[in-house]
């Protein structure tokens, strides 16, 4: 049996008519949390935090990172959830031991090679590879750049406060990093 095959048998046997009400588009609690596609945080940060399925809009990459701070996919999610679906608040959340503080530009780009993808492919579409992964060396250092890159954001409302946690993939406790509130506040007047 295929992986695909095994996600799908379970899926028949998870379906159970009623048993997830009809949920709103909009999140309840008005949040987006922007983080790490780590799979340690699978049911684990959003219990973290208390939040629950319909809470919030969740928007993951790899390392959290924005490498395009304007027209990239993460800043059209939250353009959406905050002029379609009412999005107020973001929380950007990095987390401690992140795979993206290791990663090599030019391993990559040597694993790439060995699976047959084309150097000149890759030169042509990316030429500074490390660049476009979004590599850092300090997770909470790249959080905090995060946050600054979606406050300067001129799509983004001034008004909408952008705050900055690390959270521990072991543990589940969360450090706040930045507090928005303040820069909100500032930004609405």
């Amino acid at each position: 049996m295929t992986l695909l095959d095994e996600i799908l048998t379970h899926n028949t046997e998870f379906i159970r008519p009623s048993a997830f009400p009809p949920l709103s588009k909009s999140p309840r609690r008005q949040l987006a949390i922007f983080t790490c596609m780590d799979t340690r945080l699978v049911e684990f940060l959003e219990p973290a935090m208390g939040i629950q399925r319909g809470d919030a809009k969740i928007i993951k990459n790899a390392g959290n990172t924005i490498i395009d701070p304007h027209q990239g996919g993460v800043i059209r999610s939250l353009v959406v959830a905050i002029y379609e679906l009412g999005v107020e608040e973001i929380i950007v959340i990095g987390h401690e031991d992140c795979g993206m503080s290791n990663v090599d530009g030019e391993g990559l780009r040597a694993k790439m090679l060995a699976r047959g993808v084309a150097a000149q492919e890759i030169n042509r579409l990316i030429p500074d590879l490390a660049q476009w992964v979004g590599t850092f060396s300090h997770p909470r250092e790249n959080v905090e750049r995060v946050v600054q890159v979606l406050r300067d954001n001129p799509l983004l409302p001034k008004d909408v406060p952008v705050h900055g946690l690390m959270f521990c993939p072991n543990d589940g406790h969360l450090e706040l990093v930045t507090c928005g509130y303040s820069k909100a506040e500032a930004g609405s007047k």
